[in-house]
């Protein structure tokens, strides 16, 4: 047989083998194949479309896709190539982010309005094609312009390779939960007017649970949540903050969470009784069943954590936790018990909470963090004002407009073209400069008292990095209208989030207390009320990457930034070129 295949193979190669040789090339076809099966291409199909849903007995039509609310779930495995062709049939522009996942040369479907794209108008649509490499867990897609996020999220679920097991016990059941918000008027309205207004906008009317109220609000008790659980058994909870503008404290009554996981990266498991979660954040948690009936319900309860000096919805959403049993229970007539969060502003919970996520840093599972660093950034991070427009009255302080930047820059987006596409052929000039600021222009006691001067530069300006170039950045808190905390996303990469801390950053000091061994690798990550936190990462993957505040508030004002990650010399270090259908602006 081997002479058989050697002749054979031999002949189209035109060029004689050994036996070993035969033996190693039908192996190395083999795993190909194998690689073949293993991955797949998945096709989803999300039409835009306006839709009638009710909540808090408001009757509302607002933007979904397929009707849906919250949208659909996305399911692949690491590896799979994913299709999904978005078709805009309403009058809002549309753009959709597939928030965590990392576009390795994929730019072009990132999503983030004028940044990797023009936005889908009314009539058109676009393929986001992309493969999914390096990368299990739980993640989301949001609509990434103005609020409409609000309405259009859904969750994606990237499982592991096949015969790859989870490095925990295999759950009997995976449920999602994503957080949400509920405004009984029209979002695009309310940041409409702040805008106009330069006020704070209204704030929403309820939190929910995979888009419902729950009980604890006026006209909503048949819009709960209900987690129907065995006894004995453990159940994998893929959480997601898809809320606005709200960080949130999650708890479920006389139960322990387990966590495994921050924004699809696995952590050395701890155990709480409460967990905080920022906008855009993802947790995977481990619930454990009591082992019998336990003749009671129990309430899933979040609400906010909250640290700035504005207005916030300060109510409470909860599901239900409820256990099946053969035997008929009257359900109606079991006691209730709620689970005790953490006060509003329990910063030092939040604190304590943080400290404990830590990479699993194994073989199969590193902690990659760059220990040798190229650049090392300091950006503040905070709140200012822009001038009231000419002839107008505006709501901020002084009469003024609410703004927001970084390294006092105020980030304005282009309309006429998106950042990747003016990158890529070449037409920059007057679109955006390549000169973001490395620190402040100006110093001062960041976390003591404010400046006189509050006016903000509205700009845009890009971080150029060659590629391949180590990053640490130390993202600071300042208290010029205020101390808050920022949850700041990174596109196209996970950082490391190697220190944190309280009051002014000290570069003398505060480097020989960073955890350069296990920290937690993530994209998202909170910058704390009046302190700071110290990120690392890799720029190896090229491109225009947006980095903002997943409060949305915050990102209208224009706290937000992007880099460009030049090209690298070799193919396989370049970005390739945009595909036919992207959207035209």
């Amino acid at each position: 047989k081997i002479k058989f295949l050697k002749k054979k193979i031999s002949f189209f190669l035109g060029c004689k083998m050994g036996a070993i040789g035969i033996l190693f090339l039908v192996s190395i076809i083999a795993l190909c194949l194998l690689h073949n099966v293993s991955a797949a291409t998945r096709h989803y199909k999300f039409e835009i479309k306006l839709q009638n849903v009710t909540r808090l007995c408001h009757t509302k039509s607002m933007v979904t896709v397929n009707g849906k609310f919250p949208g659909p779930r996305i399911v692949a495995r690491e590896g799979d190539r994913l299709e999904i062709e978005v078709i805009n049939n309403v009058q809002n522009n549309i753009s959709i982010h597939w928030h965590g996942i990392q576009q390795i040369r994929s730019g072009w479907a990132d999503g983030p309005a004028y940044v990797t794209q023009c936005p889908i108008q009314f009539g058109q649509k676009y393929v986001y094609n992309f493969t999914i490499i390096g990368q299990r867990g739980t993640f989301w897609w949001h609509a990434h312009i103005s609020w409409l996020r609000s309405t259009l999220y859904g969750p994606i679920i990237i499982l592991p390779k096949k015969n790859n097991p989870y490095p925990f016990t295999k759950p009997y059941k995976e449920v999602p939960i994503i957080f949400g918000e509920w405004f009984n008027g029209d979002t695009e309205a309310i940041i409409s007017q702040a805008l106009q207004t330069g006020g704070g906008p209204n704030v929403s009317d309820a939190y929910t649970i995979n888009g419902l109220p729950g009980p604890l609000y006026n006209c909503s008790t048949k819009d709960t949540f209900k987690l129907k659980v065995k006894p004995g058994k453990t159940y994998l909870l893929r959480l997601i903050n898809a809320a606005l503008n709200d960080e949130l404290f999650f708890s479920i009554a006389n139960h322990t969470l387990q966590v495994i996981d921050a924004d699809g990266v696995y952590v050395k498991p701890f155990e709480t009784n409460t967990i905080i979660i920022t906008p855009g954040q993802t947790h995977n948690v481990l619930l454990k069943t009591k082992p019998h009936f336990p003749n009671a319900i129990f309430y899933m309860l979040a609400r906010p954590y909250v640290t700035g000096p504005g207005i916030f919805d300060n109510s409470t959403v909860a599901g239900i936790l409820e256990y099946e049993s053969k035997s008929k229970h009257h359900l109606k007539n079991l006691p209730i018990f709620k689970p005790s969060l953490p006060s509003l502003n329990d910063t030092i919970f939040v604190t304590n909470f943080t400290s404990k996520l830590r990479s699993l840093a194994t073989p199969q599972f590193p902690a990659n963090v760059p220990l040798n660093v190229d650049k090392h950034l300091f950006f503040t991070i905070g709140l200012g004002t822009s001038p009231c427009d000419q002839n107008k009255t505006c709501q901020g302080p002084n009469g003024t407009k609410f703004s927001a930047s970084i390294n006092n820059v105020s980030f304005i987006l282009p309309t006429t073209n998106a950042l990747l596409q003016s990158h890529f052929f070449g037409q920059s000039k007057g679109v955006y400069k390549p000169d973001f600021p490395y620190s402040p222009l100006h110093w001062f006691n960041y976390t003591g008292n404010p400046p006189n001067n509050t006016l903000v530069n509205n700009d845009t300006k890009l971080m150029v990095l060659p590629f391949n170039t180590s990053v640490e950045l130390v993202m600071q808190d300042t208290s010029i209208l205020g101390l808050e905390s920022h949850p700041l996303h990174l596109h196209g990469f996970n950082f490391f989030v190697v220190g944190q801390g309280f009051g002014n950053y000290d570069p003398n000091k505060d480097p020989s207390n960073f955890n350069l061994v296990d920290p937690i690798e993530r994209n998202t990550v909170g910058v704390p009320s009046g302190g700071w936190v110290a990120i690392r990462f890799l720029a190896d993957n090229p491109g225009v990457w947006f980095m903002h505040c997943h409060l949305e508030v915050h990102t209208s004002w224009g706290l937000k930034m992007a880099w460009l990650v030049q090209d690298g010399k070799l193919p396989n270090q370049k970005l390739p070129p945009p595909p036919m259908d992207l959207p035209k602006c």
